[in-house]
């Protein structure tokens, strides 16, 4: 472990020190204290200072849960990242406001989604947003029978091909690698709760391998670099992670166990390459601006910083925890 990777161990914030001894530290130290700790970390106080009196975020007159990246789905997310305490009651009306927001009528019609004609097995749906809500539910310890609604929608969901897209051009009969890799870990997680069934199993193995065909960050078709329609791209780091990249579908792939499949060679590789002389890995893209108000597009908390020439702590965990879960040489001590 290099000087910089090392001294993560002992930071100042909380959540880095916990994730830095959940990911890198072999043993079994019981870290509920750290995450304990956690609880009261400047990052936790701003995430949560927009609570009402009855619990639950509303930003300004905005109180729709998916307000990027300051609402509830947002918050409850970040505070899953960040390694909050599972269990914690006084989250339940921020969880009631996501799944009321994920079960309205709105949310399953049109234009959130849409059923053509004659694609009836291609249901447009933005499955990400179910996705990451069943990982931030078990991760925080706060998952009911709904989160098992939400996994079953995602199921009789799933396209042809073994992912989802939420593309309304009638043309679209390829699945989205934005819209399958959050499902894709929030159905493993729902299966690593003990929560899951044989079907929830066979889609996730059809996810994977649907990332899997592609190396994870090339196209099928031709073996040309995804760009997505949206987002950032994929080969450079972000955090934290809102858009698909090279760092969280190969993180997805070892909680999967799948690290060592041939056809995350590649990724692990370019990955590898994002390593600094001075140690750690950057967050090359940002994705969220650390704000003290509610702005589009922006968040509450720190993340680090970002740029291609300094380490983010975040990154630099999860890349190190990767590369070493892959068995590479530079990083395997």
């Amino acid at each position: 472990m290099n000087p910089y990777t090392e001294q993560l161990l002992d930071s100042d914030d909380r959540s880095v020190a916990y994730r830095a001894h959940l990911r890198l530290v072999d043993g079994r130290e019981n870290l509920g204290w750290r995450r304990l700790e956690i609880a009261q970390s400047p990052n936790v106080q701003r995430l949560l200072s927009r609570r009402l009196p009855d619990g639950t975020i509303c930003l300004g007159n905005e109180y729709h849960a998916y307000r990027k990246f300051q609402g509830t789905h947002w918050t409850l997310a970040s505070l899953a990242e960040l390694g909050y305490p599972p269990g914690d009651r006084s989250l339940l009306p921020l969880v009631d406001q996501v799944h009321g927001w994920l079960r309205s009528p709105q949310h399953l019609s049109p234009p959130s989604t849409e059923v053509l004609a004659g694609q009836e097995d291609r249901v447009r749906r933005c499955a990400s947003q179910e996705g990451l809500a069943i990982w931030y539910m078990h991760e925080l310890g706060l998952a009911d029978e709904r989160v098992d609604l939400l996994a079953s929608r995602l199921v009789t969901m799933q396209w042809p091909d073994g992912g989802w897209n939420c593309d309304k051009d009638p043309g679209a009969q390829t699945s989205s690698v934005q819209e399958t890799l959050l499902p894709l870990r929030g159905l493993a997680r729902h299966v690593r709760a003990g929560r899951g069934d044989l079907s929830v199993e066979k889609t996730i193995q059809r996810s994977a391998d649907f990332l899997l065909d592609r190396r994870l960050l090339w196209r099928l078709r031709d073996g040309e670099p995804i760009r997505p329609k949206w987002g950032r791209d994929p080969m450079r780091t972000q955090w934290p992670v809102r858009w698909y990249d090279v760092l969280l579908v190969l993180v997805v792939m070892t909680e999967l166990d799948r690290i060592n499949d041939p056809k995350c060679a590649d990724a692990l590789d370019l990955l590898a390459s994002k390593e600094l002389p001075s140690g750690g890995f950057p967050a090359e893209e940002r994705t969220a601006r650390t704000v003290d108000h509610v702005a589009s597009g922006g968040t509450f908390a720190d993340w680090g910083p970002t740029g291609l020439k300094r380490p983010n702590p975040y990154t630099t965990i999860d890349a190190t925890w990767v590369l070493r879960s892959a068995r590479f040489p530079s990083l395997v001590s």
